[in-house]
Parts: C-alpha cells; structure tokens; sequence
C-alpha cells in the first residue's frame, strides 16, 4: 500500500523514474512483449547502458540508475534527443495532427526537415504510423489502426512520461565498441545487449545492420572483456550462436507470445476499416549472460 502511494505520488508529480512506462517507438525486434521475461534476469546495477537501444523498451520499463543509451541510426538518437531536452514543442507541433496515408505520405516524401528539431518530427511521426515502426525508407510504409496502434491525441501525454525518465541520461550516436570500451570497470555496471538477429533479413527492417562479420567481432570483444562488467543478451535460438557464446554463464532458451497487426497496405486481401491483427506468435530466443543470478 505504502509503495503505492509513492508511485501515485511520483506519477502525480510527472516523475517517471521508477515506474513501468512504454517506449516512444515502435520498433521491430523490440522487447516490449518480453519486458516481464527479461526483467528478472536483469542484476543489481547502479550503472546501465546500452549499447544498441532500438527502442529503448527495458530502459522504460526498469527502474532508473544513472543510463548511458546509444545507437548508430544517427535519426534515432536525434528524435531521443528532441523527446529529452524539447518535448513540449514537439508536442504543440504534433497538436491536431492525424494518422492518415496522405499524412504519412507528405512526411515521407514532401516533408523536407530544415533542422534537426524538425527531423525528429518527421521521424516520429513516420515510426508511429508505419507498419511496425520500420523506419528503411524503402520498406516504410503506412501501417495505423485506431484498434491497435496508438492514437495522435494520446502522443503528447506517452512522451511526457518519456521525457521524465529520459532526464540526465547520457545519449550518443557511436559504435558499441566505442561505447563499451569507455565503461568503467565494475561490475555494478551493467549492459543490456540487442543485436540484430543472427538469422534474420535485417536489411528490411534496420537502416543500421550486422553482418557475420560484426556479430563475430561482438563475441570476440565481449570474451576479451567479460570480467570488466555484467551484460545481459538477447539473441534469436541458434546454433551458431550458442557455440560462439558457450564461455558465458549461462544461456537461456525464452519465448512468448506475440502477435502482428496489419492494415491493407501490407495484407493483401484484408480490407478491414481499422486493419487486420494476425493470430498470436512465438517470440524464441536466447538469453545470454556473464554473471550468477
């Protein structure tokens, strides 16, 4: 009852810190369906960083330590930025706007960003009403329904919460190598790793990928330094994986359930006014990590 009242007091007061909240994005291959599986994995930290944060949905949701987010897609990190340090405007310049084809069509095509204030715009507004946030231009293609994505005049209020819990957190556009060479050396350091599957078509989805070559020099680099800090890794279930990974602690075979949502731009067939949702999915993958629960 008591830790009740301090979240109702924190949410009263727009604080947002250590209270389960959503991600800003949608973004395919993020882990809000498997936030509640993972969380249990995660160990005590004072110090949480990820390297490749995608959408960001276990730093929403985790209780806030002092956070070091960073991504390669230089577009990303930008409309983080704006969601950080400009909110309220970017809220006022989203006011009264719509989830419509001809919309998402004029900031694909005809909306020409003159600063990065408005880049962010256009990036957010792209990822909300795209079909499952996909944000490679070539694959970007309008996916909102009123019945399972989330509505413009609801935006302003997710990126408040988003906004509170992204104050002094630390964000950059580098590599992950540049990022985890400069972590202190200590285990109450924590990072939570992401990578593009193993065995997946990234180049429909990501405009940033991983080749054979990079998911081996990943390996290589955490073996090199797996006594500098605790990670936690998801990865999709194979073969090649698991051998490559063998030296950790442990790995852990994971599922759950998932489901993906359509409109008839992507279904064929479905001429549904609010889209088509598909019947529910097995999320499988593999948790790797280099610590005892």
């Amino acid at each position: 009852m008591k830790k009740q009242m301090i979240l109702d007091k924190n949410v009263e007061l727009g604080n947002y810190d250590n209270i389960h909240i959503n991600s800003p994005f949608r973004y395919p291959g993020g882990k809000f369906y498997a936030r509640r599986i993972i969380s249990p994995y995660i160990p005590k930290h004072n110090y949480y960083v990820e390297p490749m944060v995608g959408g960001g949905s276990i730093f929403f949701y985790k209780n806030k330590v002092k956070s070091w987010l960073n991504d390669l897609d230089e577009e990303l990190i930008n409309c983080y930025e704006t969601i950080k340090n400009n909110v309220e405007e970017m809220i006022n310049y989203l006011d009264g706007e719509e989830a419509t084809k001809e919309r998402h069509s004029y900031y694909k095509n005809d909306f020409k960003p003159k600063n990065n204030f408005e880049r962010s715009i256009r990036y957010y507004y792209l990822n909300r009403t795209s079909y499952s946030g996909i944000m490679k231009w070539v694959n970007c293609y309008f996916g909102y329904g009123d019945k399972y994505s989330m509505r413009p005049e609801n935006w302003g209020r997710q990126l408040r919460k988003n906004h509170s819990k992204l104050q002094n957190v630390n964000l950059t556009c580098l590599t992950y190598k540049d990022v985890l060479k400069n972590l202190p050396l200590d285990k109450d350091t924590f990072v939570f790793l992401d990578p593009p599957y193993f065995n997946a078509d990234q180049d429909k989805f990501y405009n940033e990928t991983f080749n054979r070559k990079d998911h081996e020099e990943l390996e290589k680099f955490l073996f090199e330094h797996q006594n500098n800090f605790n990670f936690l890794m998801t990865y999709d279930n194979s073969e090649e994986i698991r051998e490559m990974y063998s030296w950790t602690n442990e790995i852990v075979d994971k599922e759950w359930n998932y489901t993906i949502n359509r409109t008839d731009n992507q279904k064929n067939g479905q001429k549904l006014k609010d889209g088509f949702s598909s019947k529910r999915y097995k999320g499988k993958e593999i948790f790797i990590f280099n610590f005892k629960l």
